[in-house]
């Protein structure tokens, strides 16, 4: 829920020195002392949001869902995964989380998280949001315990060509607001914090233009010029609930993210026609409307037919994800654009992509059906190819005086 953060009552928690002190206790003091290894590197930071947007929101982080997955999409997004050192059990982890919960519960009121040497960094009304998930690296009986049914890693797919360095990950923070300052200074203590516990695996930074000139939501777009997420169930109702959130069991409360980062060959997509680019997809690319007619919000006609041939493609990219066609399964999704300098032989040259998050209760049943029914025909594949991907557990929310994972942990 959105709006004003409400006054916070003492939570009496365990001193930040004896949390982060597990790492001397148990022998993981030289590797943490080591520092944060970054592997392959990383995206160049996103550019700060416009002065012109609309004023913002400070965002509660309290709930029975972490706020930052059914947030309307801000102008800066960066993800970063972690892998646990050797060592690190069930206390670890509920001590790393305590530590998380109380940088969480700073950042985004805009406040310097615990012991922050830069707190004039952090803002207020900043649509800031810190979500945290956990991949099958931080399950087991000594850990999380057994994940959610239906949790696993993704199957190969053909089109892939997945790279280790965006791959994987044991823990997963994705923080997201309305400037790269403010986002990234948020993403520094959180992998400041967790260095006793985890080493940076890899980071990702991406941009959304979610609003419009007037500062209203919108779908945005991705770097095809595509508007991308028109069919996205609408948060707040049963259709978004039931698709994204798990409501039974232990992990009551969470859902789960697969990320993969997809590269997009702007060059050769830009020598295709209007037409061309619009039947790969089915829609409009003027406002995202159906090629059958309508606004961006309305259904697809399938079946609609115009000199003979359908109006959307067999292979077009919204026919294949239609939920009609996978037993009404579905997923919630959301994007964020990224550009980064690439060296060749040739010289320097921009790759360009989108960070692609997807949300379901049941990854097994809901995100890799659609994904196989894409990998198998789909326009799109002539000019995207996955070369990231990471699956991870988002946790349940806290309220106010509990922390990330507790039900969980204890």
């Amino acid at each position: 829920m959105s709006g004003p953060s409400s006054p916070r009552r003492p939570i009496s928690r365990i001193s930040r020195r004896g949390l982060l002190g597990y790492a001397g206790t148990t022998g993981l003091g030289a590797a943490a002392g080591a520092g944060l290894v970054v592997a392959a590197g990383g995206d160049s930071p996103a550019p700060a949001a416009p002065a012109t947007q609309a004023p913002g929101e400070t965002v509660s982080p309290w709930g029975s869902h972490q706020p930052g997955v059914a947030q309307h999409p801000p102008a800066v997004t960066e993800v970063v995964a972690l892998d646990l050192l050797d060592g690190v059990d069930r206390e670890a982890l509920g001590r790393l989380m305590r530590v998380w919960t109380g940088d969480v519960e700073a950042l985004t009121a805009g406040r310097g998280a615990p012991g922050d040497p830069a707190p004039w960094l952090s803002a207020p009304a900043a649509d800031l949001t810190i979500t945290v998930g956990v991949g099958p690296g931080a399950l087991g009986t000594d850990r999380f315990g057994e994940g959610p049914p239906g949790f696993a890693e993704v199957p190969a797919m053909t089109h892939d060509r997945l790279e280790e360095r965006w791959s994987g990950g044991d823990l997963c923070v994705t923080v997201a607001g309305r400037d790269g300052t403010t986002v990234a200074h948020a993403v520094r203590r959180m992998v400041a914090d967790a260095e006793p516990f985890a080493r940076l695996r890899w980071r990702q930074v991406g941009s959304w233009n979610g609003t419009d000139p007037e500062g209203r939501p919108q779908t945005g777009r991705n770097l095809f010029g595509q508007v991308d997420g028109s069919g996205n169930p609408r948060p707040g109702t049963e259709l978004f609930d039931s698709t994204v959130w798990i409501r039974e069991g232990r992990w009551a409360g969470a859902t789960t993210m697969v990320l993969r980062r997809i590269r997009m060959d702007l060059d050769t997509w830009d020598e295709l026609t209007r037409d061309e680019q619009e039947r790969s997809v089915g829609r409009r690319l003027t406002d995202g409307a159906p090629l059958t007619g309508g606004e961006e919000l309305d259904d697809l006609d399938l079946a609609a037919e115009s000199q003979g041939r359908l109006v959307v493609p067999r292979d077009a990219h919204s026919r294949r994800s239609h939920p009609s066609l996978h037993g009404g399964r579905r997923i919630f999704r959301k994007g964020a654009n990224y550009t980064r300098e690439v060296d060749t032989p040739r010289g320097a040259r921009v790759e360009s992509g989108l960070l692609f998050a997807s949300y379901q209760a049941d990854l097994s049943d809901q995100f890799v059906p659609l994904q196989r029914s894409l990998d198998e025909l789909d326009q799109l594949n002539e000019w995207t190819t996955a070369i990231g991907s990471a699956v991870f557990v988002v946790l349940p929310g806290f309220e106010d005086g509990s922390w990330l994972g507790e039900s969980l942990l204890t």
